[in-house]
């Protein structure tokens, strides 16, 4: 009589792992290196007591992608990982945006950010990108205002690519006028939607009857005593 095999012995079965399997084994591998080397990375510019990336160590990454601190996608790549603290990045946010971009050096991550722009750019996720900018600059508990001089400089960096005119004017006003000390997220977002609602310079569609912020209308009111 034939002795049977151990594995009929045991009860258990053995088969031959198929292509799916090598290749589902591979993959994991590769990602677990991607992941070792992201958080590497992370950890080349953290600083060491806080276990964070902080305003120091995102200007030495500024640096070694050759991209000025104050460039618009150092912006960019903070709504990628949805950093939450302005001008600090923690490990979490770090491994999000750097998986979503396939960067796990500072090469790749330099080659993602035309990319990331053009992402970014798109009317499908810019109004959330405009919403996060202003958010990622509230740095104090409870705060939900930005004083004018940032709100110029926030204005320019994010929007002034898009709408010159419109932006250049704004800021403008914002500088001479004396009604107003802080924009809040409503005048913000206003603004926003005047750009791509209301033709400028003539601003014939623009009616102060609809739900506009009041400091739209006195900035319509301002550009129109200048032309006249």
């Amino acid at each position: 009589m034939r002795r049977s095999s151990a594995s009929k012995k045991t009860g258990q079965s053995y088969s031959t792992p198929t292509a799916t399997d090598l290749f589902r084994s591979a993959s994991s591998k590769a990602s677990s290196k991607e992941s070792e080397r992201i958080d590497s990375l992370f950890y080349s510019f953290a600083n060491g007591s806080t276990g964070m990336i902080d305003p120091e160590g995102i200007e030495t990454l500024c640096a070694a992608m050759e991209v000025n601190h104050t460039d618009v996608r150092v912006l960019m790549l903070a709504w990628k990982m949805k950093a939450e603290e302005q001008g600090y990045f923690t490990l979490d946010e770090w491994r999000r945006g750097l998986k979503a971009l396939r960067a796990d050096t500072v090469s790749k991550l330099k080659k993602a950010l035309p990319d990331l722009e053009k992402e970014v750019r798109r009317p499908s996720n810019f109004a959330d990108f405009y919403t996060y900018a202003f958010q990622y600059c509230l740095t104090e508990e409870k705060q939900k205002s930005i004083d004018i001089e940032s709100i110029c400089e926030l204005l320019t960096l994010v929007l002034g690519s898009a709408f010159p005119p419109q932006v250049n004017s704004f800021v403008e006003y914002l500088k001479t006028q004396n009604d107003y000390k802080v924009i809040n997220m409503d005048q913000w977002m206003g603004f926003f939607r005047f750009c791509n609602e209301i033709s400028y310079p003539t601003l014939n569609d623009y009616d102060p009857e609809l739900a506009w912020p009041l400091i739209l209308d006195n900035f319509v009111e301002w550009v129109r005593e200048k032309e006249n």
